[in-house]
């Protein structure tokens, strides 16, 4: 499904990607099922399996290479930032040069994405935005680049570009830190505080060392808690911290509670230091654990909870909206607080997305069938059950298959998130699932 043997015949290449046989609008199918039937038997202890490496290996060179040229970097083409632009595209280059089973192709991956990032920084550093979000966003944002560049030429051994990206990034962070900062909400993933402490702990990681400051993502912190308190209190909320995007409360990954949260407990140093805002937290997760629906899912907002809710889209089973994006911050507390409520709440997400995940929105890791198969993968991580791993091959098999080719062409997809880039990421992590990390996303 994926190959494409010759790379001269773009008409055959774009097929591939396109499939606009059983192409469906969105709204076209919104009274119907969002995923496709399952077919596969699930793991038992007698299952035997095996991961397709040489096909999945030619596969995603021979895609990585053809998103990139589909998505080229000029000013048109970062402005999606991290999420749809072309950095995204950079970060696939990047994270294979990263695996063993990509080690020959090492140093044209992150050539390649050098290249790339070179061009990014230094259109982001030309254009100047009055958006103060354009400027310290990291998935949609010129934080994300920065953050990225810094990385990529670290690992090419650019020592000196790679310092000035970082300074470029801690200097974004301070647009989203006065507590003005973008009245429609301004502490989620994308744009907001939450992104950037995102940003920066992938930074220190990344780096192996502190280069984003400590006291730079405790003031986030410090912002964020506050934020979260005074929104709650004004809406009469039963749970110490919420927030709102756009006049919406979401609680899924994407603009919600659950990221901003992750985010919050990933900082070690802070909680250590600040034992009230833990609580704060602590009963934040406590609160959402209550809101779990039967079959393993999240509600998309707070408007679809109580008796008064108009709605509830329990079938959102995304990593943006619903429980795919909820499981990591329950794994995050299991780590943090090892109480096996939060386990079970996230086995039971990840048994909901066996059911419910193989998404007709496409392949990407935002609302698409590798994003629903990750969690899989880090069950698998955690646990070494082989029935984490065995499930997330079916959902890279599933990919190969001719119900997969009825899926919806994703607005971006050539993208990180929405399309092939993210699902590159995602096989390459079947192959190698003890390295394996959602983008921007790691717990532990």
């Amino acid at each position: 499904m994926f190959r494409n043997n010759d790379r001269n015949n773009r008409e055959v290449a774009d097929a591939l990607f396109v499939r606009c046989a059983g192409h469906k609008k969105e709204d076209d199918m919104s009274s119907r099922t969002r995923h496709f039937l399952n077919k596969a038997d699930d793991y038992t202890p007698t299952t035997s399996y095996a991961v397709d490496y040489f096909t999945l290996n030619k596969d995603i060179l021979d895609n990585v290479y053809h998103s990139l040229e589909k998505q080229k970097c000029t000013q048109t083409g970062i402005e999606g930032g991290l999420y749809v632009g072309t950095c995204g595209n950079a970060y696939t280059l990047y994270h294979l040069s990263k695996k063993k089973r990509f080690a020959k192709e090492r140093d044209e991956l992150l050539r390649v994405a050098t290249d790339v990032m070179r061009t990014a920084v230094d259109i982001a550093r030309r254009n100047k935005s009055r958006d103060p979000s354009d400027e310290c966003g990291f998935l949609l944002g010129k934080a994300g680049i920065y953050a990225l560049a810094a990385a990529v030429f670290h690992a090419n051994g650019e020592e000196m570009m790679a310092q000035d990206c970082i300074k470029d990034f801690i200097c974004a962070g301070s647009h989203c830190a006065p507590s003005s900062y973008a009245r429609f909400g301004g502490d989620e993933l994308f744009v907001g505080r939450a992104g950037y402490i995102c940003g920066s702990l992938w930074l220190n990681r990344e780096f192996k060392s502190q280069v984003v400051p400590e006291d730079v993502i405790h003031t986030m912190c410090d912002k964020i808690l506050q934020s979260g308190r005074n929104y709650s209190r004004s809406k009469n909320f039963y749970c110490p911290l919420v927030y709102s995007y756009y006049k919406t409360e979401y609680i899924g990954a994407a603009h919600g509670l659950s990221s901003i949260l992750q985010m919050l407990l990933c900082c070690d140093s802070y909680l250590e230091k600040n034992k009230l805002a833990e609580v704060e937290i602590k009963k934040t997760v406590d609160y959402l654990l209550t809101l779990q629906t039967a079959g393993g899912n999240f509600p998309c907002d707070f408007g679809e909870i109580g008796t008064e809710a108009t709605v509830v889209r329990d079938e959102l089973v995304h990593w943006c909206h619903g429980a795919p994006g909820v499981f990591y911050l329950l794994l995050k507390a299991f780590y943090r607080w090892h109480e096996s409520k939060y386990l079970v709440a996230a086995t039971r997400a990840a048994d909901l997305m066996w059911e419910k995940g193989l998404l007709k929105k496409g392949p990407g890791i935002c609302h698409g069938v590798a994003g629903n198969g990750y969690p899989f993968l880090l069950m698998f991580k955690m646990n070494k059950d082989p029935k984490y791993h065995y499930r997330a091959n079916e959902f890279a098999k599933f990919l190969y298959t001719e119900d997969f080719k009825k899926s919806r062409v994703p607005d971006a997809p050539h993208s990180l998130y929405e399309g092939y880039a993210g699902t590159m990421c995602f096989l390459a992590d079947v192959m190698e699932p003890e390295t394996a990390a959602f983008p921007f996303f790691e717990i532990n």
